[in-house]
């Protein structure tokens, strides 16, 4: 596979997202031996950069990701995020903690279930809107003077964040929603930050910016989450009928008028893949890669197939004219959350 830098270790140009393995889809397909098999075979593909958090599954992921990574830990980049807490992990409801108190014990906590001396990247997965950014990213920050963290980053926030954040301490990386169906990070008129939390929190009062240029010209890394559109722009998508616990099944662009209409951007990101012989997936994921040699996509998968789909993305090529088609994709219908 081709790869990507992360700030001076070269990495597979498509990461892998764990979530899934722990939950939010499909709950009942969840078999952990198969995930970390997944996760090993990710490794001998070149997919090296790995994500999970602390919420997902309530611990359960990074449990997941430090079992699949023993006496392997030296080959990959391991992502995980501090700042939410789980309420009810069979709703997914939860809350935002940025407080020093919490962000110093839960990477503790993430170091252990890691399994791991050092986390290569600790994300602030939503800013809380109680604590004063600096507060947060201060005590993040003193993680890494400590040792235990090797970079930081931030989770779906405006330019004037990352900026404010990085005055203190550098920002390696942001991971916001980014996907031919979702384009806030590029500076999309009316995009707000901070979406997705049940927490209490309105989302940023300003709009977002262009965070990937902002990245761009920051030595940042962009790290695309959902990049196949929570896998609507694979094309598989097509019922409303989710599994319980499934949070698609609440999610407004999934509703069945929502869900037919959407099915126009399927239409253009198919025809652009039978001109390559590629896959919907390919494509979508190869769109991100095409933002810009900083941008490390994250698709999530449990299905091997999937992810050796996902993975032959970093070797497709889209030519200005399959961009310029993209690019008149039409916005979909229904919010994003």
């Amino acid at each position: 596979m081709r790869t990507r830098d992360f700030h001076g270790t070269p990495v597979g140009a498509v990461g892998l997202g764990c979530m899934g393995m722990s939950w939010a889809y499909s709950p009942a397909e969840r078999d952990d031996a198969a995930s970390i098999a997944l996760i090993r075979e990710a490794l001998d593909l070149g997919v090296t950069f790995l994500d999970t958090a602390q919420v997902y599954g309530d611990g359960h992921n990074e449990t997941l990701v430090g079992r699949a990574l023993k006496d392997r830990r030296d080959q990959a980049v391991v992502a995980t995020k501090t700042g939410l807490v789980v309420d009810d992990a069979a709703t997914h409801a939860m809350h935002r903690d940025g407080s020093p108190e919490h962000v110093r014990r839960s990477a503790e906590e993430s170091l252990r279930r890691l399994d791991t001396d050092v986390i290569d990247l600790f994300y602030l997965h939503r800013i809380d809107p109680e604590v004063p950014l600096a507060e947060s990213w201060g005590a993040m920050a003193e993680l890494v003077e400590q040792g235990k963290v090797r970079r930081l980053g931030l989770s779906e926030v405006t330019v004037a964040q990352a900026e404010e954040a990085h005055r203190i301490h550098p920002v390696a990386a942001v991971q916001s929603e980014l996907s031919l169906w979702t384009r806030d990070a590029l500076g999309a008129p009316g995009a707000m930050a901070g979406g997705g939390v049940d927490s209490g929190a309105t989302a940023a009062s300003e709009g977002v910016g262009d965070v990937v240029g902002w990245c761009r010209d920051n030595g940042a890394v962009f790290v695309p989450f959902s990049p196949l559109g929570r896998g609507f722009l694979t094309g598989t998508v097509t019922s409303t009928d989710f599994g319980d616990g499934d949070f698609r099944s609440g999610n407004p662009r999934f509703q069945e008028e929502a869900l037919k209409a959407n099915m126009r951007i399927v239409d253009v990101v198919r025809a652009v893949a039978e001109r390559h012989g590629a896959t919907p997936a390919q494509v979508a994921i190869a769109w991100t890669l095409a933002q810009g040699d900083h941008v490390i996509p994250i698709p999530g998968t449990k299905k091997s197939r999937y992810l050796r789909d996902n993975a032959g993305a970093a070797d497709l090529d889209l030519t200005a004219e399959d961009l310029a088609e993209l690019d008149t994709i039409p916005a979909p219908e229904g919010s994003r959350y």
